[in-house]
């Protein structure tokens, strides 16, 4: 299952949970406009996927998107408006997949996590980061 996570209609992250894996063949996550490509491939024993690369070409990068593999334990990922407004929050489990598109985001670790993260570079935490100031978790609340 992939479920977009919006607000305002906007497309903020998109969950993908463990059942990815039953689907064969190629099948992207995200849509062909997003600035990351997230997808899974599941072939059959002696299946080729020919040789190639990919052209050279200027990107833009207006946000760093970030993608989250989940390999371990529970994770709340709470939301938050580019003006810094907590939205709601979502669990991810062991398996799952998060990609995060737009808008602030913080985490809580629910159960012992390891997690493997991707995101665009290069990447200066300095200007690339913005660190929030004022985060309230008691108006925490479950999507």
């Amino acid at each position: 299952m992939i479920e977009q996570i919006k607000y305002k209609n906007e497309l903020y992250a998109i969950l993908v949970n463990q059942n990815f894996k039953k689907k064969g063949g190629i099948n992207f996550f995200t849509p062909n406009n997003l600035g990351l490509q997230c997808g899974f491939m599941k072939h059959k024993k002696n299946h080729s996927i020919k040789p190639h690369s990919h052209s050279k070409r200027l990107s833009k990068i207006f946000y760093t998107t970030e993608v989250l593999f989940l390999l371990k334990g529970k994770l709340r990922v709470d939301f938050y408006t580019e003006k810094q407004k907590y939205l709601f929050s979502k669990i991810i489990k062991a398996n799952n997949i998060i990609i995060l598109i737009k808008g602030g985001h913080g985490f809580k670790v629910i159960q012992p996590i390891e997690m493997l993260e991707v995101k665009q570079g290069p990447y200066n935490v300095r200007r690339d980061k913005i660190r929030f100031t004022k985060v309230d978790e008691s108006k925490v609340k479950l999507k």
